[in-house]
């Protein structure tokens, strides 16, 4: 991928959703004339929710804090209760609160993933790894070269000895703590940025933001998936009026900076499936959004779709888990 920033070309693709096995023996006893409608590659909506009621549960999301003051969140195996953190800009007090509340242990973290380099993102991954470490835990910390070179905490996090530090790549395949994480680029003013799809058990979890718009390959990744994480940042009408200055409005609406609500609801709507289960709005920004707006914007998207699917939206100070 090289050091320079990503350019997304912003191109669009169907949603790729799940490919069913149209098989009698797949899907039952199905008379013929119930059979095409499976074979169009839907799941009957009632049929998928009877289906998510009763299935084992492999992925977990907690989001720990998500905005322009501090990002984290933690992927959990339900079925082994170990995890991945994903960027870690939260101070350790509130980290170790908001994992407890999660009933999450973070001696079972088995590895940190971090998107990019930007402060709110890896301020206080080394406050956080040594407190660990006072508990005998010491895990890999995946980052790209150029984002290391880019930032002061890990720069620090390697120095120190508080992490061993590895490579990471869009295209990569990493397995940890019992899932595959399949990171992705994203379009961001970083020197690389990434989003991840993380597999477990047959499921799936996305994870996008900090990213101006949602390449092909992008969308993607986020394809099929049961848990996504999706950004919501901004209001284009409250970004012009909401104080900031002139060019870090432009970066902001710009294909290298942050999602809007309108953004989010369009590709939420390319990303609708039967298996999708739970969508939370992220990065939603204090200065030129409001957590009732994204909300409204993505319920409406469901709503539309008459989408069965379980809406939160990730916020500064509180847990939120799906």
């Amino acid at each position: 991928m090289g050091g320079g920033a990503f350019r997304c070309g912003c191109r669009r693709v169907p949603a790729a959703g799940f490919a069913f096995n149209c098989s009698r023996n797949a899907v039952g006893a199905l008379s013929s004339t119930n059979t095409p409608r499976f074979c169009r590659g839907e799941l009957l909506p009632w049929l998928a929710r009877f289906l998510r009621r009763w299935a084992p549960v492999c992925l977990k999301l907690h989001v720990l804090a998500s905005g322009s003051k501090g990002n984290a969140a933690i992927v959990e195996n339900a079925a082994t209760g170990e995890g991945l953190l994903i960027d870690c800009g939260l101070c350790k007090r509130d980290f170790l609160a908001r994992a407890a509340e999660a009933g999450f242990d973070v001696r079972r973290l088995r590895g940190v993933l971090v998107t990019h380099a930007h402060s709110d993102h890896t301020k206080c991954l080394g406050v956080v790894l040594r407190s660990l470490a006072k508990e005998g835990v010491r895990v890999p910390l995946y980052a790209h070269p150029e984002t290391v070179r880019e930032s002061g905490p890990l720069q620090q996090v390697r120095d120190d000895g508080l992490a061993e530090l590895r490579p990471l790549a869009a295209g990569d395949v990493l397995g940890l703590a019992g899932m595959q994480v399949h990171p992705f680029a994203t379009s961001h003013d970083a020197a690389v940025s990434f989003g991840f799809r993380v597999e477990c058990e047959g499921e799936a979890l996305g994870y996008l933001t900090d990213s101006g718009c949602v390449s092909a390959a992008a969308h993607e990744a986020l394809s099929g998936v049961r848990l996504l994480a999706l950004e919501s940042n901004h209001c284009p009408s409250m970004l012009k009026t909401c104080g900031y200055p002139y060019y870090l409005q432009q970066r902001i609406a710009s294909d290298e900076g942050h999602l809007s609500n309108s953004q989010a609801a369009d590709e939420l709507a390319a990303l609708l499936h039967p298996g999708l289960e739970a969508v939370v709005a992220m990065h939603v920004s204090q200065e030129s959004n409001t957590y009732v707006i994204p909300r409204r914007t993505l319920g409406q998207v469901l709503a539309d779709a008459g989408h069965s699917a379980q809406l939160s939206v990730a916020l500064q100070q509180q847990l939120v888990s799906l």
